[in-house]
């Protein structure tokens, strides 16, 4: 809304380094009448265009609009038709005691995003709500656009850049510098485990700081719903006027390192894009489904039958198989510490996975084997049962699928560029709904789609379209200023 600050010229300079491909970098400025309500801000708020632009042009932007409330509202801001945001997510923080302003954002932004059309819109984390309730309104309405959020800028007192800090005083500037350190100390609390939020001990300081505490709440970063004290990934926030300033700012609780659990039914491309997806994140790629072929090699390598339980079971016995870290995209697989990485893509072994993965001596082994790897966070992890058994207090939970006729056309690629004879489509399509039938119906960890996944289709997606939409998915769960990732 204009009163452009470091923060700003900070999401206009990573504009440039979002995208692989050249691009055209457009920033706007309007304060927009709809998001303020009676009594607020909206004659004082302070524009200065002429430093705008310089801020602009020093930023590297391509251009700077300035619409008018004619070019936004051609009949009138009382007759533009209003887009009302659902309850959940303003009945906490700042909607609680705004009323309409987040209808009045998703408006104009939404008004926004319909006149320039563009790629990809980035916004800052230092709002989280309104980041939070941008990115359900894209979602919501399938509009092709990318949200991306940029972490907190803060001042050199850690105060949040804001265009309202140039409403306070010297005095008042002092005064609310105690708001990033009182959060800062809260969180240190609840990371070192001493104890958890305790929100009226909070308000109390804020207040002899001289400060009106609005509130402070914790909530889930997701649905922006209040969060129990067990989440391993919390947002802390807190609102309050400094004389006559609204000051918002938060702080993200993380009591381990995030875990995103991708499941879903063979063939579905989970190993290509989870991989890639790690390496973006700066997250440990963790691939289960190598895990269970190994043990099929090792089964089949012994001369037993997969089917035999009995016989399986006994050969377990001090199995242990490793990943090592991703190295130029490959990951080495060794079992007992020979290396596997290869001959466990055989089509022998692929047509007895599932029947090996079904015995629940298999299951416990690798199951503990991975859960022992995720106790510290920081990984992803895809295979048929991640979210529901392995990792069940995830993060993310991802079930990504394709249709069978899909995935027999990925699986014919992959057995031509690794050399080995290609069935017809239809018979890999047959052994593909097989297969889904019997992971789906066995009675140990049966392939099913955990109740707080989001399922993602990748019919028609190429590989990086469906790492920008785990990478969206992720974001909504953990901001970028708690897990940058390896890209930041």
């Amino acid at each position: 809304m204009g009163a452009l600050h470091q923060g700003h010229a900070r999401l206009m300079a990573h504009a440039r380094v979002v995208t692989t491909t050249p691009c055209s970098v457009l920033a706007s400025v309007y304060v927009n009448p709809l998001q303020f309500g009676a009594g607020e801000d909206f004659e004082q708020y302070p524009r200065d265009l002429d430093a705008d632009c310089r801020v602009a042009a020093q930023a590297g932007v391509d251009a700077l609009w300035c619409p008018t409330d004619a070019q936004m509202y051609p009949d009138g801001s009382d007759q533009v038709f209003r887009l009302q945001v659902p309850q959940s997510l303003q009945q906490h923080l700042c909607g609680a005691s705004r009323p309409g302003h987040f209808d009045g954002v998703a408006t104009v932004v939404a008004r926004l995003l319909s006149l320039v059309r563009p790629s990809v819109l980035l916004l800052g984390e230092k709002d989280w709500q309104q980041l939070t309730i941008l990115r359900h309104l894209v979602r919501a309405l399938a509009l092709p656009v990318r949200v991306i959020g940029c972490p907190t800028v803060r001042e050199a007192d850690g105060l949040a850049s804001s265009s309202r800090n140039s409403y306070l005083t010297p005095v008042q500037r002092q005064q609310a510098s105690a708001l990033p350190h009182l959060l800062q100390q809260e969180a240190e609390a609840v990371r070192s485990g001493v104890r958890d939020v305790d929100s009226f001990a909070l308000k109390t300081a804020l207040t002899a700081a001289g400060l009106a505490v609005d509130y402070v709440e914790v909530v889930s970063p997701s649905t922006l719903q209040p969060a129990s004290a067990d989440q391993t990934c919390r947002l802390l926030a807190v609102a309050a006027r400094c004389g006559a300033t609204r000051l918002i700012d938060h702080i993200v609780l993380m009591t381990r390192s995030p875990i995103v659990a991708i499941d879903g039914p063979a063939g579905a491309g989970k190993s290509t894009v989870t991989r890639a997806f790690a390496e973006r994140m700066g997250l440990l790629y963790l691939d289960t489904g190598a895990m269970y072929r190994a043990v099929t090699w090792w089964v089949l390598e012994q001369g037993l039958d997969p089917a035999d339980a009995a016989a399986v079971e006994p050969c377990l016995e001090g199995l242990e198989v490793e990943l090592d870290p991703l190295r130029d995209g490959v990951q080495a697989v060794r079992v007992n510490g020979r290396d596997v990485t290869e001959v466990i893509r055989d089509p022998r072994v692929t047509a007895k996975v599932s029947v090996v993965a079904a015995h629940a001596c298999v299951r416990a082994l690798l199951t503990a084997q991975q859960q022992r790897m995720g106790e510290r966070g920081g990984l992803v992890a895809e295979g048929r049962d991640i979210g529901t058994a392995v990792f069940p207090d995830a993060e993310l939970k991802v079930f990504l699928t394709a249709t069978p006729a899909e995935r027999a056309r990925r699986r014919a690629v992959d057995l031509e560029r690794r050399g080995f004879e290609v069935p017809a489509l239809a018979e890999l399509e047959a052994q593909i709904v097989e297969r889904d039938h019997l992971d789906s119906t066995r009675d140990v960890a049966p392939l099913v789609q955990a109740a707080d996944a989001t399922e993602l289709i990748t019919d028609g997606m190429g590989i990086d379209a469906v790492i920008d939409a785990l990478e969206d998915l992720f974001r909504l769960k953990v901001p970028a200023e708690a897990w940058p990732g390896s890209n930041a």
